[in-house]
């Protein structure tokens, strides 16, 4: 009897472990899953198509003492059409020239600007293709809108070997823009590496202060007791009632300007105190009580062998914290909705003050957009906050080993 009994168990044991192993399993699987989705979704974005274009600067129509005024776009169409010798009917080289993108003028300007003994020579450009040519080229020409003459036409440019496809470092070097081939990053990352600046500079000495206070200094009585229960509750209020109290606070009393990354920045570093402060108290009374003992015996004061001792002791555990209040801090999208960080934001912030946007609002604001073109844009905007996250992560990891002592 015994021996079926211990059977038994034993084999409720295993059952067990399966089913928590098939349960892992199921988990990683969508993870994996959900990764290459949004890879395979996001690849394009990491890629501009252009045409190979041999453009002669007319200094008829490029005035080198006012090359801003220059009318790059026409020297670009007559260079596009004239791939097209054939083509005779206005709307068919209407429709050729439209398969350039509107920002291919702008970056011929700049060429020019930075060369401008080039005037009045003949020189090969690499023209940007609008989105719906980027889509075409990708393989998506039912999402491309493309009828099948403009789809002739690129498909003559690239038998002609004229495409041309190139990582598109301007994903990273460029603010947001209505055309999806000239949108980027730049400006939401910028606003969201001010914004966290802002954010821990606050956050991370006030969250250990009051931990240290509360850990070691504090008299335990009601009102100490009412803060700590405070400070968990907290922990667990909706991130949007952050958001209404900087509305309320920071703009509407204090006047500071909307949108702009000291606002978002002081509203979330409310928003991760509680974080750090918990998870600090956690580190503080995970320290050996006899650590502050033995400073204590030997004569130092308790202030002495709390900072001196015990703290340094914890900071493995409060960088722990602060991992915690970065991710999400970082991932935090209503708090800033609630300030006018989700405004259409082209230029990049120079500073604290100016109007800012941070990546999780950039990518709610694409995914909201029609354009096919900004689905992959929005998968690689995901990816590029995976990637700042997990770096983050990987600086605090690392510092987190170097400080952490065995005892």
């Amino acid at each position: 009897m015994t021996d079926a009994f211990i059977a038994k168990r034993y084999r409720s044991e295993r059952m067990f472990r399966a089913y928590g192993a098939v349960a892992l399993a199921i988990a990683v699987l969508f993870l994996v899953y959900l990764m290459v989705d949004i890879a395979i979704k996001a690849w394009p974005t990491f890629f501009e198509k252009s045409v190979s274009l041999s453009i002669t600067l007319d200094p008829a129509k490029v005035d080198k003492a006012n090359l801003a005024q220059g009318d790059f776009s026409a020297l670009l169409k007559d260079a596009m059409r004239a791939q097209f010798p054939e083509v005779t009917e206005r709307a068919d080289k209407k429709q050729i020239a439209g398969l350039l993108s509107v920002g291919a003028a702008d970056d011929l300007r700049d060429l020019t600007v930075s060369d401008p003994a080039s005037i009045g020579t003949t020189i090969k450009v690499d023209a940007l293709l609008n989105d719906s040519a980027n889509l075409y080229l990708d393989g998506n020409v039912g999402s491309s809108g493309l009828d099948e003459k403009e789809q002739g036409f690129l498909n003559a440019l690239h038998g002609k070997g004229l495409i041309q496809s190139h990582f598109a470092i301007r994903f990273f070097t460029a603010g947001d823009s209505r055309e999806p081939e000239l949108s980027g990053l730049r400006g939401a990352i910028t606003g969201s590496l001010l914004t966290l600046l802002v954010t821990l500079s606050l956050s991370v000495p006030l969250g250990i202060a009051a931990a240290v206070y509360l850990e070691e200094f504090a008299p335990k009585n009601k009102w100490t007791e009412l803060i700590e229960v405070n400070i968990n509750n907290l922990a667990a209020v909706p991130s949007i009632i952050f958001g209404l109290l900087g509305l309320a606070v920071f703009i509407n009393f204090f006047g500071l300007p909307r949108s702009a990354p000291l606002v978002g920045g002081l509203v979330l570093a409310l928003l991760v105190l509680p974080t750090i402060i918990i998870a600090s108290r956690a580190a503080l009374n995970a320290v050996p009580p006899s650590i502050k003992e033995a400073a204590l015996g030997v004569g130092a004061s308790h202030q002495q062998a709390v900072f001196h001792h015990v703290l340094p002791l914890a900071l493995p555990g409060i960088l722990t914290g602060t991992i915690l209040g970065v991710a999400r801090a970082l991932g935090e999208t209503a708090p800033l909705l609630m300030i006018g960080m989700v405004a259409f934001i082209v230029d990049v912030p120079k500073g604290f003050t100016e109007a800012a946007t941070v990546l999780p609002v950039q990518i709610y604001l694409w995914s909201d957009l029609p354009e096919v073109a900004f689905q992959s844009r929005t998968a690689a905007a995901i990816i590029v906050l995976l990637l700042i996250l997990f770096s983050f992560n990987a600086v605090a990891i690392y510092l987190r080993k170097h400080f952490e002592r065995r005892w």
